[in-house]
Formats: C-alpha cells, sequence, structure tokens
C-alpha cells in the first residue's frame, strides 16, 4: 500500500483545520512506512497530534454552537480511545493490532474529512465571512461522462 500523501484533494478551506489535517496525513504516512521498531514512537507521536488536533476542532465547535457538534465529539473521543487502547496493546508486543489501527485510520480520515470535517469548515466560514470557504484546486478532474 502506498503511503497516504496531502494533497489539494483534502483542502477544506480552513487553514487552521487544513493545517491539522495535512499534520495528520504525514504523521499516518510515517506510521505506514515505519518499521515495527519504529511503530511505538511514530505512534506515540500519532497520539499526541490527536489530542491537539481533537482538543482545538472540538474547541471551535462548542465556541460556535455547531449544531451536530456532540456527535463530531463523540467520534473524536472514539479515535482517540481506539489509539491509546492500541499504544497500550503495542507497548506489550503487539504489533499486528497496530497495524490494523494504521489501516483503519488510513481509511477513516478522508471520509471523516468529507463529511464531518468539511460541515464544521463550512459552518466556521460561514459563521466568520457570511459563506462557505472557497477551495482553488489546480487538478480537478471533469466528472465522467453521461451515456
Amino acid at each position: 500500500m502506498m503511503p497516504m500523501t496531502w494533497g489539494e484533494h483534502l483542502l477544506l478551506g480552513h487553514s487552521e483545520m487544513d493545517g491539522l489535517h495535512e499534520e495528520f496525513v504525514e504523521l499516518i504516512g510515517q506510521l505506514q512506512t515505519a518499521s515495527d521498531a519504529q511503530l511505538p514512537e511514530r505512534l506515540q507521536a500519532m497520539r499526541a497530534h490527536l489530542e491537539q488536533h481533537f482538543k482545538e476542532e472540538n474547541e471551535w465547535m462548542r465556541r460556535s454552537a455547531f449544531p451536530p457538534r456532540d456527535c463530531h465529539i463523540d467520534e473524536h473521543a472514539a479515535v482517540l480511545r481506539s489509539v491509546c487502547e492500541v499504544c497500550e496493546l503495542l507497548a506489550k508486543g503487539n504489533v499486528a493490532i497496530c497495524r490494523d489501527l494504521i489501516n483503519a485510520l488510513t481509511d477513516w480520515f478522508p471520509k471523516h474529512a468529507t463529511h464531518l470535517d468539511s460541515a464544521l469548515a463550512h459552518w466556521l466560514s460561514k459563521q466568520r465571512f457570511g459563506g462557505k470557504p472557497v477551495v482553488l484546486k489546480r487538478s480537478v478532474k471533469s466528472p465522467p461522462a453521461a451515456h
């Protein structure tokens, strides 16, 4: 599997959130390419990142009274709980569960960003600027032609 890489396809138009997401993608890529010996240090780095990442997003949701914040905050808590549990299991030598977590996070993140985080980015932009964020992308592909 190719490591996850940051690209404009992941931009949401909220610079602070995009920065957090870019850091997440960098860390998940490092986990994907880590040797077994590197996993504990890299998983701890991901854990620290997610604690800060989720803390910031949760605060934005609370401060702005984002309507579906409870569901979003609950999802953050569940992901962080899983990462913490796997940190403990990895410390006991369970590398396989760590690899499973890496695959799960790689699968989870784009969906989470596309659905929950994009709604938050739109909400924050509308509150601040009166409308949705505008994201300019260089490599937009045309949708498939209808038959």
